[in-house]
């Protein structure tokens, strides 16, 4: 193991010094006997007897990525598309007149006239009522503002939030990068940075927050800073600033992305789900993570072993060499062992840790009780 020979020690025969005809002292006869008999099992195979139970996780097979699907094998429709893949965010519409588009060459935005006539907006919006990467207010962007540029004169998103598809597609992790499943086509690829400019950059989609400034509760939202916890597991509740909850979309976009995409690969769990898609991601590449971390410590740990069978080499030489205590020797081996058992149970503890159940967990609990009891007894 770890390319090193692993070489036997050799019972000794009578006197350990070969030539010496010094009588031992008993006490050193009896540790030579006992090294003898233990020198049958070499240390490395000792070692290695333990790690391959301490390690053996990380030989396991890469862990199951969600599966990959064509976008027409996900969804039949466009109106799947839209609707299964942000989980309820938006809702296709055939009546275009009521509908809003993620994408626009017109000067001004014809999404603040949809949200007009349909009675959503008495004026200007002032305010952006989404809260994530998001301005406050709505405003200018200055001129290298390129990427996202219909929304260049009034936008809820500064520059550095879009600056490129990289940039956006990056933003919130990488269990959220549309091309998990593979490269997309640039003509596929493009609709993603659409939706993306129009989700950070439209004030009008801040209209269609599901937890909407009339309901939305900060004790609710564990990323708030009154977010409070007993409140909200009785309640129960879980709100959020940032999702979005049916705001209608124009059906020839859906359809437009269906049709461009439809060749290209995408996550295809819970019928092309993205929000469920990075969940599964996101506990994959932590399971990924771990077993790297374990191979890492595997790797460590056959270095060690290699260390041991060069040691164990030069013991056999000081075993027959005349001008070394045997004693001597003893002590080296069993400061080895005691080295080697110490990284073992390192991996060990660690391995425990990160499975989430601690070995001293139960213990520090118990310590804790007998302290309360100890305590009740002598207010008593």
């Amino acid at each position: 193991q770890g390319g090193a020979e692993i070489i036997p020690l050799e019972p000794d025969q009578g006197n350990s010094c070969e030539g010496n005809d010094h009588t031992p002292h008993p006490f050193t006869s009896s540790v030579l006997r006992f090294f003898n008999v233990f020198s049958m099992a070499p240390l490395s195979a000792a070692v290695l007897a333990i790690s391959s139970v301490l390690v053996a996780p990380s030989a396991a097979a890469d862990p199951a990525q969600p599966p990959c699907k064509r976008f027409d094998e996900i969804y039949a429709t466009g109106k799947e598309l839209c609707e299964n893949m942000w989980s309820d965010s938006f809702v296709y519409e055939e009546d275009e007149s009521k509908a809003f588009t993620m994408w626009f060459w017109d000067k001004t935005n014809p999404n603040d006239a949809t949200s007009r006539d349909l009675g959503l907006l008495t004026k200007d919006l002032d305010v952006c009522l989404l809260d994530y990467f998001h301005k406050d207010a709505p405003g200018p962007e200055p001129d290298n503002f390129t990427e996202c540029q219909p929304w260049k004169s009034n936008s809820c998103c500064a520059y550095q939030t879009v600056s490129s598809a990289q940039k956006m597609k990056e933003a919130y992790g990488v269990q959220y990068h549309w091309d998990r499943c593979g490269p997309l086509s640039p003509e596929c690829e493009r609709f993603f940075v659409e939706e993306s400019c129009f989700y950070e950059c439209d004030p009008n989609a801040g209209l269609f927050r599901k937890w909407n400034t009339t309901v939305y509760d900060p004790r609710c939202d564990n990323n708030a800073a009154g977010y409070n916890e007993t409140y909200a597991k009785a309640k129960p509740c879980n709100h959020n600033a940032w999702q979005m909850y049916k705001m209608p979309i124009k059906a020839s976009y859906c359809d437009s992305w269906l049709r461009i995409c439809a060749k290209d690969r995408f996550c295809a769990s819970d019928t092309g789900d993205y929000f469920t898609c990075a969940a599964e991601y996101k506990a994959v590449d932590l399971e990924a993570a771990e077993l790297a971390e374990l191979a890492k410590k595997e790797k460590e740990l056959n270095a060690t072993m290699v260390l041991t069978d060069r040691l164990e080499a030069e013991v056999v030489d000081l075993m027959k060499s005349s001008g070394i205590d045997p004693v001597i020797v003893i002590l080296i081996v069993v400061l080895a062992i005691v080295a080697g058992i110490a990284v073992c149970g390192g991996l060990w503890l660690i391995r425990r840790e990160k499975s989430g159940k601690p070995v001293f967990a139960k213990q520090v609990d118990e310590h804790v009780k007998t302290d309360e009891f100890v305590k009740a007894d002598l207010q008593i």
